[in-house]
């Protein structure tokens, strides 16, 4: 199937991108970009439409840019390395997961010093906010 030939808008709105991101990927090396013959439009196929859909699942499982082409290289016959950039991918994920929660804390800390506070001049949270630590 990888002999349809589509246009950039063609390819974008099957991927659900548009044709910047496509534009941007090329740039950037992400995805290569289809020889321009001399007359008429580049055009892509279905291996393309892969790619952009790999890239948009891999950015919604928290990879980067600079990840997900490290994916590429890494190829489909690697998953043991493969592996190990998912595993560090869930340990980073873990560790904002944990400063997340530690920030929730502290958000409902001062609110709640807020709540048990009458003082009708300042506001806890603000003067928590504004202290020199």
């Amino acid at each position: 199937m990888s002999h349809l030939k589509l246009t950039i808008g063609k390819i974008a709105a099957l991927s659900n991108v548009s044709v910047e991101t496509i534009r941007y990927y090329q740039k950037i090396g992400l995805i290569k970009e289809p020889d321009k013959p001399i007359k008429g439009f580049r055009y892509y196929n279905n291996d393309n439409i892969r790619d952009l859909k790999f890239i948009k699942k891999a950015q919604r499982l928290g990879f980067t840019l600079n990840e997900i082409a490290d994916l590429f290289e890494i190829g489909l016959g690697q998953c043991s390395g493969v592996k190990l950039k998912a595993e560090l991918k869930r340990d980073q994920i873990r560790s904002q997961i944990a400063e997340l929660q530690a920030l929730e804390l502290t958000l409902s800390e001062m609110i709640d010093s807020c709540q048990h506070t009458r003082k009708p001049e300042g506001c806890p949270i603000i003067e928590s906010l504004s202290k020199l630590e």
